[in-house]
């Protein structure tokens, strides 16, 4: 049986001393935490959740952000995390589409919710998270319940969600410009911490430090993981480098998840050496390519670390291969040289394998599509029939990567078959933004792709043709954009053309002609 709240009992058996879960004023030790998950299912419950509704978070890393995804999966609901950098209406589209019921937030983003609350019909109650000091009273039913008054419910039995039942909606960016809501079950978010502990040598009270937004599901596989084996969770609202190697030294902590731009900012932080972080045993790291003078830096400033490679997406709950510590090497020859350029080896229990344009296996060495199978695979994408068929085709989870496999089956990621742009971990669909720049009454063409940047391994770049006669601010477009999508999204730098754009015979503009000058001097086509 595969079942998120199973895994709080077994914690709560295995190392019951443990703290589950640590903050300012908050600290619940395992024995305790399935009874408390249970008060708040109930909580939840007299709130109207029944099995399969959706019930979302808004709200910055906390105790409480953790204790929620495990209430939610006892109460029998389905949870679904909102990126905290969205745009109003981007929040909206999330909340709609889920047909969201509950939503808990925290005060930093209780404004925004009640500005959209009157657009959500399904939406029957917000619940406050963390303090309530100064929060605005002016809810969606005449109340505010606040978590921790939800605590003092009645405990309720387990909701009993197991192996194919629905879990959480993780959304995605979409190529279309809409998110699309990944649909994980119970099998897919356990199974994939299983497959991962042994490579990340999770042990029984481990100290897992969540600076990285519990939002994505980066971090998600953390949390799983530490429920796995009943490790302890201390948390960050959000990721401050000062804050980080503080918590680390004050708290022994020795696993860690980060994109490779927080990675950067540690370890080339001009007071790292004022810290110790000597308990700092491992680092999970993914979401974008680690830049090799990253690595480089970060295995001399932290010798006794061991850092792991992940790489996958949403919709492989979310990790489908792992570079383990001893081939992160710079080291020009011996048995582990040469793969620290690599995504590692799959899984146990991912099949992976590299397909043309028909769907036919290639050759080692030569490069197609990624795709894989295995029990961590999605359910589907919620409402999108057409486009889970796409993904899923024949069986395999087409990730719209370009990359290859060697003889030994280290597989390299060359670049991307689907539009897509990662900056600073985060994934931006050109097509999303380019749907905000076609806004502006100014804008005759644009196209958006991502060019190398230093400190984000990409950047969101912008190319604009103006209508006839008009003149628009490169500054003008990004506020423009502000507006209307997360300010992640929006362009960086933005290119002002007076010739259109290059097409191709069917109309489309040819975008790898417009990377070519950015791309041309780099080893991959991606960063």
């Amino acid at each position: 049986m595969f079942s998120l709240t199973s895994l709080a009992r077994r914690a709560a058996q295995i190392n019951p001393d443990a703290i589950a879960v640590t903050a300012p004023g908050h600290r619940v030790h395992w024995r305790e935490f399935p009874e408390r998950i249970a008060r708040l299912a109930g909580g939840l419950r007299n709130l109207g959740v029944r099995p399969d509704d959706s019930v979302a978070i808004l709200a910055l890393n906390s105790a409480h952000y953790y204790e929620f995804y495990f209430a939610v999966a006892w109460s029998g609901g389905v949870f679904v995390p909102v990126n905290t950098r969205l745009a109003p209406p981007e929040i909206l589209h999330w909340l709609s589409d889920s047909d969201t019921r509950v939503v808990c937030v925290d005060a930093t983003f209780l404004p925004v919710l009640q500005a959209i609350a009157p657009q959500l019909p399904d939406l029957a109650h917000i619940v406050l998270i963390g303090d309530a000091s100064g929060a605005s009273r002016t809810p969606v039913d005449g109340e505010l319940p606040d978590w921790d008054s939800l605590a003092q419910t009645r405990p309720v039995p387990d909701a009993d969600r197991r192996n194919d039942d629905i879990a959480g909606i993780f959304y995605t960016g979409g190529t279309t410009g809409r998110s699309k809501g990944v649909m994980l079950s119970q099998q897919n978010l356990v199974v994939n911490a299983m497959q991962a502990a042994p490579i990340l040598e999770l042990q029984p009270g481990d100290r897992c430090l969540h600076a990285a937004p519990m939002f994505h599901i980066a971090d998600w596989c953390m949390c799983v993981g530490m429920a796995l084996m009943g490790g302890s969770n201390s948390f960050l609202p959000a990721f401050e480098p000062g804050a980080v190697m503080q918590r680390i030294q004050d708290e022994g902590i020795e696993k860690m998840l980060m994109v490779p731009t927080m990675i950067n900012m540690i370890v080339n932080h001009p007071h790292i050496g004022d810290f110790n972080l000597s308990s700092l045993k491992a680092i999970m790291y993914g979401a974008s390519p680690m830049p090799e003078a990253v690595i480089r830096r970060a295995l001399e400033v932290l010798p006794g670390t061991r850092f792991y490679q992940a790489y996958g997406q949403t919709e492989a709950a979310p990790i489908l291969t792992m570079l383990r510590p001893e081939y992160h090497t710079t080291v020009g020859d011996g048995p582990f040289a040469g793969r620290l350029k690599s995504a590692g080896h799959a899984l146990p229990g991912v099949e992976l394998t590299v397909l043309d344009a028909d769907d036919q296996p290639v050759p080692n060495g030569e490069v197609g599509e990624v795709c894989a199978r295995g029990p961590n695979v999605m359910l589907g994408y919620r409402n999108l029939p057409g486009q889970t068929a796409d993904t899923l085709a024949g069986g395999w989870l087409h990730t719209g990567d370009g990359g290859r496999l060697d003889d030994d089956g280290f597989l390299f990621i060359v670049d991307r078959v689907k539009d897509m742009i990662v900056t600073g971990g985060e994934n931006v669909y050109s097509a999303e933004v380019e749907n905000a720049i076609f806004q502006h009454e100014d804008v005759e063409q644009c196209a958006v792709i991502g060019v190398p940047d230093e400190k984000w391994g990409e950047r969101v770049h912008a190319i604009v043709v103006p209508k006839a006669g008009r003149t628009p601010e490169a500054e003008a477009i990004v506020a423009h954009c502000r507006q209307l999508i997360a300010g992640f999204k929006c362009p960086r730098s933005v290119e002002l053309r007076s010739e259109p754009l290059p097409l191709s015979g069917a109309g489309k503009i040819l975008k790898t002609e417009l990377r070519k000058p950015y791309w041309d001097q780099q080893k991959r086509n991606v960063s």
